[in-house]
């Protein structure tokens, strides 16, 4: 999807994730996986593993964010709360833009309303891992508040090509 020549995001709507996105979810979060570049996984699970998550994530209340234009998934952003009892203060953030919507704040704004409803949710600590490459990402996330933690050394291997990874959190009850 090509953003409207000479357009702001005005027309880009950020909200909870609800059952009539998933489809368009996944197949953003599969554009994304296939660049090989920014995330982990190298495409979508199957639509219907893609369904059962992002289901799960609504009713367990866990932040769950799209961008849409049109009723089209253009960005993401979700957080995981931690399954152990003595963990569940955590959450690990994921998040995605396809190519057209990047670089023009569309991620700072998903990331916003993300950690808006886990810090109303009660999370505390919210962590994130990013490929080292993938600095215009660590600096949205530093701007944010996120302090790096430390490097995962040949943490994924893509095409034969190691890449580290930069553990980063946020302490939502310091802000």
């Amino acid at each position: 999807m090509e953003p409207v020549e000479g357009s702001s995001l005005h027309h880009v709507a950020v909200t909870a994730t609800t059952a009539d996105h998933i489809d368009s979810f996944h197949q953003a979060l599969d554009l994304v996986a296939r660049e090989r570049r920014y995330l982990t996984m190298m495409e979508a699970l199957p639509l219907p593993d893609t369904r059962r998550f992002v289901l799960d994530m609504i009713n367990q209340g866990n932040p769950h964010f799209v961008a849409t234009v049109a009723d089209q998934v253009v960005g993401w952003c979700d957080i995981s709360r931690h399954f152990f009892p003595a963990h569940r203060h955590r959450g690990s953030l994921a998040m995605g833009i396809i190519p057209a919507y990047r670089g023009r704040g569309l991620g700072k704004r998903l990331l916003l309303a993300a950690l808006n409803q886990a810090r109303a949710s009660g999370f505390i600590r919210v962590e994130l891992s990013v490929h080292a490459d993938n600095t215009r990402a660590m600096a949205l996330y530093e701007k944010i508040g996120f302090i790096r933690e430390g490097v995962q050394r040949r943490s994924v291997l893509i095409d034969g090509r190691f890449i580290d990874a930069v553990n980063m959190a946020l302490m939502l009850d310091e802000q």
